[in-house]
């Protein structure tokens, strides 16, 4: 079945106290030439039938209603999956 993913950020002028850790955390591994770091969320949603630009929008709008909290996030992707190939 296809599969239509979402990414959520949160919004670029809010801090990020996770991506901070995280970029904290890489400094003491002594991973140079990583200043910054945001972390955000990843949801895949199957899809009955095709992936069309009417089941898109409405991904958008169960994003922006349900997955993102739109005070402190943005919506930065919906997009039907790449199919992946598994090895047989």
């Amino acid at each position: 079945m296809p599969v239509i993913v979402v990414e959520v950020m949160p919004k670029a002028e809010l801090l990020d106290p996770q991506g901070k850790a995280v970029a904290g955390a890489l400094a003491r591994l002594g991973r140079e030439g990583w200043p910054g770091v945001r972390v955000g969320k990843r949801f895949e949603l199957t899809v009955e039938g095709p992936v069309t630009e009417a089941r898109l929008a409405e991904a958008r709008e169960i994003a922006e209603t349900l997955l993102a909290n739109l005070v402190i996030e943005d919506v930065v992707s919906v997009r039907e999956a790449e199919p992946v190939e598994v090895p047989a």
